[in-house]
């Protein structure tokens, strides 16, 4: 249909399920995923300090009572980021105006850019035991899926808070309900689900300490004008000839969410 084509502007986030027909067509794809990236990290910053406080534990009437002062606040407070890509490299960078201690799992990436952004690299293990807010954001690949299991979420500690915003597939769902039932202290904040919306049938509508939101970390409502913004200034500086910044490649899709 368009023999002449030389670029693809894409003003949204993930291109994986279309990216190859037009790389392989040596046609150019650039992708507004940075931009995208930001609302997902005001969204979990906001969650993070939040939980730290006990306010998805506190504020429901229903809950006991007993949970108020147990919560640790924000002050020294440990976070555990799973993957540390554009999602959560923009969370930690936020994190850091805040008196906290950051910790990452994210096999690919190098000690200067964990360095670069103050994060301690740990394992899965340490950083489910240790840290009061854990948050995934692992690249939606083969590998990464059913990886948080039972034996991680069981270590969690009490009034410890699960956060994902990455892919719901990442997450063996029965294993966290029973993680979460175990221990009622411990909150799961959930944006995505494997599938959305769950199924009427799916536990995790039936465990009162996960709570669940619909895909919204992204970007919505007057954020949308950011990812044109972005894709517009890219279409610009490729007609100027100068660098442009989002370019995507074969090699960034295997790790991209």
């Amino acid at each position: 249909y368009f023999p002449n084509l030389k670029c693809v502007f894409y003003a949204a986030g993930s291109v994986k399920y279309f990216a190859d027909s037009f790389l392989n067509c040596n046609i150019k794809i650039f992708s507004a995923w940075k931009a995208n990236a930001i609302p997902v990290a005001e969204y979990v910053v906001s969650q993070i300090i939040l939980a730290n406080k006990g306010f998805f534990q506190l504020s429901d009437k229903n809950r006991d009572k007993n949970f108020l002062g147990k919560y640790c606040g924000n002050y020294n407070a440990k976070i555990g980021l799973i993957g540390l890509g554009s999602v959560a490299s923009e969370v930690a960078k936020r994190l850091n105006n805040y008196k906290l201690k950051l910790y990452c799992y994210d096999p690919y990436i190098s000690d200067e850019k964990a360095k670069s952004l103050n994060i301690e690299r740990t394992n899965l293990v340490n950083l489910f035991t240790n840290c009061d807010v854990i948050s995934n954001h692992l690249p939606d690949i083969p590998e990464t899926y059913a990886i948080l299991n039972y034996d991680l979420f069981s270590k969690m500690k009490s009034f410890s808070t699960f956060i994902n915003t990455g892919r719901g597939r990442q997450v063996i769902e029965e294993d966290l309900c029973r993680a979460m039932q175990e221990d009622i202290t411990r909150t799961a904040l959930l944006d995505v689900t494997f599938p959305e919306p769950p199924e009427s049938t799916s536990p995790l509508l039936k465990t009162e300490n996960i709570i669940i939101t619909p895909h919204i970390a992204g970007s919505l409502g007057n954020e949308i004008e950011r990812l044109s913004e972005y894709m517009l200034e890219e279409a610009l500086r490729y007609i100027k000839g100068e660098d442009c910044k989002y370019e995507i490649n074969s090699n960034m899709l295997k790790n991209m969410a």
